[in-house]
């Protein structure tokens, strides 16, 4: 249903959970390189738990790759830079979710090629810097899947 894109993701363990969260929600991962650990780290093997198996994931050389591979008809890029948040965009089945790396977030480049309503952010309280990868991906998608009706949910 919806594409998770994490660019140059550096901690095993929110790079774990987000294979949790996208098993659960029935989201494609893609992880773009370079990775900053192994595939087959302890810690991002423990915040996965057995849901790698269950979870639709690729590993892609570059973001251009990964975009030519997936064309998605739209691409949000998630940013405290951003100019709306992200309650207030209207998301579709097949959307994609760009997320940066932990450390510094998204290159100036990448979010100035998309168009300003396709930068959105997470709401927080005066001076905080960012919210944990993890946390922000699942804020995010649930808010996409509930537009969507909870479609293939099952309840």
């Amino acid at each position: 249903m919806f594409q998770l894109l994490l660019y140059e993701p550096e901690i095993p363990p929110n790079t774990g959970n987000i294979i949790r969260l996208c098993a659960n929600m029935g989201a494609n991962l893609h992880l773009i390189k370079p990775l900053g650990f192994d595939l087959d780290d302890h810690k991002l093997r423990r915040a996965g738990l057995d849901y790698r198996e269950w979870a639709s994931m690729r590993v892609h050389d570059n973001l251009d790759a990964c975009l030519i591979s997936l064309r998605p008809e739209r691409l949000y890029a998630l940013t405290t830079k951003g100019r709306r948040c992200y309650a207030e965009a209207e998301f579709q089945p097949g959307d994609a979710f760009l997320f940066g790396p932990e450390s510094r977030g998204l290159p100036a480049a990448i979010r100035e090629a998309l168009a300003p309503e396709y930068q959105i952010y997470v709401p927080m309280v005066a001076q905080s810097r960012s919210l944990n990868l993890s946390n922000a991906a699942a804020l995010v998608l649930y808010e996409a899947w509930r537009q969507c009706g909870f479609a293939g949910s099952g309840r």
